[in-house]
């Protein structure tokens, strides 16, 4: 699978181009998923927030208004309910898999419920674009400021790099870089602190910052 791990999403031109290098193809021709299951589980989140991403409304959904081939829903907490035989065709099928933010330990927990996690190691042309939380959970570890779902044994997520997050830098009053280096010496492991015009590429486990903002990458430390 192709990562493109965004703080805000795509934000700008450069991370437009990013998306397109990893499609291979303009996105009036890629078909896109969108799943917004992340924001069921922060309490900053809502019916309104998740209805402005799937209908692609500012200042949610700037990745669902963008122009595709075709754009369907795929929320994770309904999939168990009908049979791998229904939804995995539709997964395959889909150039790109547009994932909101939200909680990310509770989108942790539908996609290894779902069986979505298992498939993704099967998926080696889709693309996985990621905002904040749907970024955040392809790390190993979110960190417990991040968690914000009552129903999480611990920040640890599916570890599919090897490197944590910090998203919206700036953005939030306890989103600074000092909040950041506190975060990161818990995280024990290496990290990127991003704002929001700011992503980070995967391909073939080879990590590169696209940015037209602010971020630094944040050595791992020794566990205590």
């Amino acid at each position: 699978m192709k990562l493109l791990l965004t703080s805000g999403g795509v934000t700008n031109p450069s991370i437009h181009e990013a998306l397109l290098e990893l499609l291979g193809k303009p996105t009036e021709e890629a078909t896109a998923l969108c799943i917004p299951t992340a924001q069921w589980g922060h309490p900053r989140c809502g019916p309104v927030s998740a209805r402005g991403f799937v209908a692609g409304l500012s200042p949610w959904g700037g990745m669902t208004s963008m122009s595709w081939k075709s754009l369907g829903l795929l929320e994770l907490t309904a999939l168990a309910t009908i049979g791998e035989e229904r939804w995995v065709p539709w997964v395959r099928s889909a150039d790109v898999l547009l994932v909101d933010g939200g909680e990310a330990a509770y989108l942790c927990h539908w996609m290894k419920e779902s069986g979505l996690a298992s498939l993704l190691p099967s998926l080696s042309e889709t693309v996985w674009v990621g905002v904040s939380a749907g970024s955040m959970v392809m790390t190993p570890r979110i960190g417990a400021d991040f968690v914000q779902w009552p129903g999480a044994a611990d920040d640890r997520t599916l570890g599919l790099v090897d490197f944590s997050i910090f998203p919206h830098l700036d953005v939030f009053p306890e989103n600074t870089m000092a909040d950041a280096e506190k975060w990161a010496a818990e995280i024990s492991g290496p990290a990127y602190v991003l704002d929001d015009q700011s992503a980070i590429r995967v391909v073939d486990g080879v990590a590169q910052v696209v940015s037209e903002g602010r971020w630094r990458r944040v050595p791992g430390q020794a566990p205590r």
